[in-house]
């Protein structure tokens, strides 16, 4: 959606968007998620249902995840790090580039400082918190 120009205000930037996840998408952030943890897609069988957030952000023409992966019940190094620090992923992709992956921790674990910060207005359409880089805790 392009920017809305009126002679009192100036240019207003187009709102995040939320969006919905795809197979493909589901399957891209499954591969960047393993990679950060330096492991093959086949330590995961998926993303953890109802936890899986993405948006647009036009303003910086940027594409934003949030995930947690499902650890195989064949990977002991899967199933540690979702224990750890490892459990909640947040992405970011260029609209032209590939799904860079970051940790951001437990989701509810208030001594996790983000390692990434997820612009204002995907925080608003997801509805976390602001300043946070993961979901309320359940």
């Amino acid at each position: 959606m392009p920017a809305t120009t009126t002679p009192s205000q100036g240019t207003t930037p187009a709102a995040a968007k939320n969006l919905v996840v795809n197979n493909t998408v589901r399957a891209q952030l499954l591969a960047a998620g393993a990679a950060l943890h330096k492991l093959p897609t086949t330590d995961y069988t998926g993303l953890v249902p109802k936890e899986t957030y993405y948006a647009y952000n036009p303003a910086t023409n940027t594409y934003w995840a949030g995930a947690g992966l499902v650890a195989s019940k064949k990977s002991k190094k899967a199933q540690i790090g979702d224990q750890d620090d490892g459990a909640y992923l947040v992405f970011d992709r260029p609209a032209a580039g590939t799904w860079r992956a970051h940790d951001a921790g437990i989701p509810g674990a208030s001594h996790f400082t983000c390692c990434i910060v997820v612009p204002a207005g995907v925080l608003s359409v997801w509805h976390w918190t602001a300043g946070t880089c993961h979901p309320p805790a359940a």
